[in-house]
């Protein structure tokens, strides 16, 4: 996908979900600006429906099946909040859905699943291995496979965010993102690529768990073990010939990786300051900042919350 093929998706996505979606609110934060030095906004993503800002590109996706389509379950893979999203989307929608999940899933978004009475399956230890499976199954069975980044109708609709974002600030200098599989990043950053071309994406991965960054580095897609890591959210491998590895290669001006603490410190720092929840992936793009902060200093940034689901017990044992 080049950059005009990503603006046209997004500003169809836009028109197409617009009415089942929260615009989410931009918030600036004068704490977070005088900790780093930057003019601090977050774009809280936590806040929407589903919980994540997965619900764009899944409610895009699924409202743009056809009627053929439509009438047998769908197919996904994911490791908490894209699965949390198509769940929502088919209870809005009408429908059914498998999905599959590795074994090391969230309890909390094990648990959030549960009440849409879609079926769970669990697949490994990494999500990459559910999502091989569950493209397995489609193409077996003749299913529609929903791919959690890998697909333009997912990175059109995550990068309504951009859209949204490029209408509640008049001008910003870098942007802040999370990064797993690349579909946010790659939607918010070949969106701004055409309609703010000067802003600095800024791609976000725990140290634990940096595929896309290394397979860049590399050049190509690579086979990397995860370790267990905080941003459960963004871990995990990437599938080999996945759209998103290109235009993250093209798009993405610099990455920071974060350890477990830093990833920690940010989430209480939101917590306590903020009275905020969010997740590990949520706090990343804060955790670069606090790392970077020399280089941003002055600067207008936009931070990307990107969700909220943490687990209980995992919340209590940090914030202890």
């Amino acid at each position: 996908m080049d950059d005009c093929d990503i603006l046209d998706e997004v500003e169809s996505a836009e028109n197409r979900i617009r009415s089942y979606i929260r615009q989410t609110p931009l918030e600036h934060s004068p704490f977070l600006s005088e900790e780093s030095g930057a003019d601090v906004f977050l774009k809280l993503e936590n806040q929407q429906a589903s919980g994540s800002f997965k619900l764009r590109g899944a409610m895009n996706k699924l409202l743009s099946l056809s009627d053929a389509e439509r009438v047998h379950p769908v197919v996904t893979a994911s490791s908490g909040n894209h699965a949390a999203a198509i769940a929502y989307a088919l209870n809005e929608l009408g429908g059914e859905g498998i999905i599959y999940l590795p074994e090391s899933a969230s309890r909390a978004k094990i648990e959030a699943l549960k009440p849409y009475g879609v079926e769970l399956r669990f697949v490994g230890s990494d999500s990459v291995l559910g999502e091989l499976e569950a493209k397995r199954v489609a193409t077996e069975e003749g299913l529609t496979f929903v791919s959690p980044y890998s697909d333009p109708g997912i990175i059109g609709g995550q990068g309504t965010v951009a859209l949204e974002l490029a209408c509640q600030l008049e001008a910003f200098d870098a942007v802040f993102v999370s990064v797993g599989g690349g579909g946010l990043i790659s939607g918010i950053a070949g969106y701004l690529n055409v309609r703010r071309p000067s802003t600095r994406i800024v791609g976000c991965q725990p140290e634990n768990s940096a595929v896309m960054f290394k397979s860049i580095q590399a050049g190509r897609i690579l086979e990397l073990e995860s370790k267990p890591t905080l941003s459960d959210g963004t871990a995990g491998g990437i599938e080999p010939g996945s759209i998103t590895f290109p235009i993250c290669q093209r798009l993405v001006d610099d990455f920071v990786l974060s350890s477990e603490e830093e990833i920690a410190s940010a989430m209480r720092m939101v917590i306590k300051r903020h009275s905020m929840l969010i997740e590990g992936a949520a706090a990343l793009p804060l955790a670069a900042l606090m790392k970077r902060r020399d280089e941003f200093r002055g600067k207008t940034v936009v931070l990307i919350l990107s969700g909220k689901k943490v687990n209980y017990d995992t919340l209590k044992r940090m914030l202890s």
